[in-house]
């Protein structure tokens, strides 16, 4: 779409049969002239083309993921994308959320990854303050090992298990927070307690939460478990970065340590 603009005057016409063999124009026609203006007329072309086209090509392609241009959300262009995720179990006394917590790993001379501490399922237990309210200000937390979550994982449905836990443990000040998670049967056999008590002398707290934890809420949690432990191991790393061409070479730089004796026999 062009459009067309005169930098000049108007000219008035109110007929437009013009005689175009350079005679006088008759009384029907007229077209008169201002001899003040000049007679070389400027104007300008203005393309409206060319504005549609990029307007259309930047609404419907879409940067790839592997972009580098930073992200209009401040301080997210340099990280990767992060996602919190968490399932929780509401009841009249209490609430628990379940949320994975990721393995670190720190980085070597030799450019490769070593993890430095296991990946944990961090539990919080919540009090009532009401019907379907929760005082999560006074929430209680267990970070659950790899270990005790296999402890969970192989519980059968009239087993029992409990683990303590001393935050300040070889500390100054250890034996003045003490963490007890126990989880029990119901009685009925439909389910688990799961059962918080904490000591804190260092802030005069001494609680106990309770919630209970029906089958199929415990298979849920189960299967999340099973799902994530290789994750909390940070094996799924170590999948990720296999690759066919550098098996063999890495293998055998490895031999040295007698890792592969076993099977080179």
């Amino acid at each position: 779409m062009l459009r067309l603009q005169s930098l000049s005057s108007p000219l008035t016409t109110q007929n437009p049969k013009l005689n175009l063999n350079g005679s006088s124009p008759t009384k029907r026609s007229a077209l008169k002239f201002n001899p003040n203006i000049s007679t070389n007329k400027k104007l300008s072309v203005k393309c409206r083309h060319s504005e549609h086209f990029e307007q259309q090509r930047f609404a419907t392609t879409s940067p790839p993921n592997n972009s580098s241009l930073p992200s209009q959300t401040p301080g997210a262009g340099t990280f990767p994308t992060r996602y919190f995720v968490g399932h929780s179990i509401y009841k009249g006394k209490a609430a628990l959320t379940v949320e994975p917590r990721a393995p670190e790993f720190t980085a070597l001379d030799s450019g490769a990854f070593k993890i430095t501490k296991e990946g944990f399922v961090l539990l919080q237990f919540a009090p009532a303050a009401g019907v379907r309210q929760y005082d999560w200000s006074r929430k209680q937390v267990f970070s659950l090992s790899v270990t005790e979550i296999g402890s969970l994982v192989c519980l059968g449905a009239k087993e029992s298990c409990e683990f303590f836990h001393d935050p300040f443990k070889g500390k100054s000040e250890e034996g003045k927070v003490r963490k007890v998670l126990k989880v029990e049967p119901l009685p009925d056999g439909s389910g688990h307690f799961f059962n918080l008590s904490v000591q804190n002398k260092l802030v005069n707290v001494d609680e106990s939460i309770y919630i209970p934890v029906t089958r199929a809420e415990y298979t849920v949690l189960v299967s999340a478990f099973n799902f994530l432990l290789p994750h909390l191991l940070g094996w799924q790393a170590f999948a990720n970065s296999i690759k066919p061409e550098e098996t063999t070479r890495v293998n055998n730089a490895n031999s040295r340590y007698g890792g592969d004796f076993e099977w080179s026999r």
